[in-house]
């Protein structure tokens, strides 16, 4: 945060901060939690372990923003596709197969999405690159 930043930034800021930490204790509770149900009834089954992986998403796109004060559009498409496959496996046996194309469609369209959001960070980080070769060889 630049010293120049009026009351309002600062408790957007602050408050930003404050969410994600919400948001990082929680996610461990509730990891905490479904570890000791799995460890209660014995058993893991594959939805379990995409709920696992959907805390330790969210976990990662915290850290993300810890470390680069920004969170890539991809991840939280990734959780979100983690999500749908997981929709599916939990309702798979009960559902009209019409219902499974649509969420297989959805993954589909945010798999692209994420693809293409991927290329554009590239493409940033490429020019970022070349901007500061560019500034290194002026100074």
């Amino acid at each position: 945060m630049s010293k120049k930043t009026n009351p309002i930034q600062s408790s957007i800021w602050i408050a930003e901060q404050v969410i994600l930490l919400i948001i990082a204790v929680a996610t461990i509770g509730a990891t905490i939690i479904e570890l000791v149900r799995i460890f209660d009834v014995m058993t893991v089954n594959l939805s379990d372990l995409f709920l696992l992986f959907i805390y330790a998403e969210v976990l990662g796109m915290v850290g993300v923003f810890y470390r680069d004060n920004r969170i890539p559009v991809t991840l939280p498409i990734i959780i979100a596709i983690t999500a749908l496959t997981r929709m599916i496996i939990l309702q798979s046996k009960g559902l009209d197969a019409i219902n499974i194309i649509y969420e297989a469609s959805g993954i589909l369209l945010l798999s692209v999405a994420a693809y293409i959001m991927s290329l554009k960070d590239k493409n940033s980080l490429s020019k970022l690159k070349i901007l500061e070769s560019e500034n290194n060889e002026e100074a």
